[in-house]
């Protein structure tokens, strides 16, 4: 199954239904259900605007589907969708996600880009 990793805490305010697009500078043709990997090093700024303390890193924590990919021309396009994506740096591709949820924690390395877990 392919795999994402995502920086604390934003793997966790997706798996919380808080984020439903997660931002990348590159675009993807995959599409569909894939599992969240929590990145080994948290993003310390985020952990301290989104009040956590101490979140789950170097583990799969969730799934989620990739629905489509939306690509922001302008950066005004990308501060309609704030609420969404949360993310304070622009970045071109929003990962547009649905059905995200918890799973059990699965111990993985993480890699750049979707990457296959068996």
């Amino acid at each position: 199954m392919k795999v994402l990793s995502i920086k604390q805490p934003y793997a966790e305010l997706i798996v919380s239904g808080k984020k439903s697009i997660e931002i990348r500078s590159w675009n993807t043709k995959f599409r569909g259900e894939f599992l969240i990997h929590a990145s080994l090093v948290p993003d310390k700024t985020a952990m301290i605007k989104y009040n956590f303390t101490d979140l789950p890193t170097g583990v799969i924590i969730g799934k989620s589907t990739l629905l489509d990919v939306k690509e922001y021309s302008t950066s005004q396009e990308f501060k309609k969708d704030q609420n969404k994506h949360l993310a304070t740096t622009y970045g071109k591709c929003g990962f547009i996600l649905t059905n995200s949820k918890r799973i059990k924690s699965i111990p993985a390395k993480g890699k750049l880009g979707f990457w296959n877990f068996d």
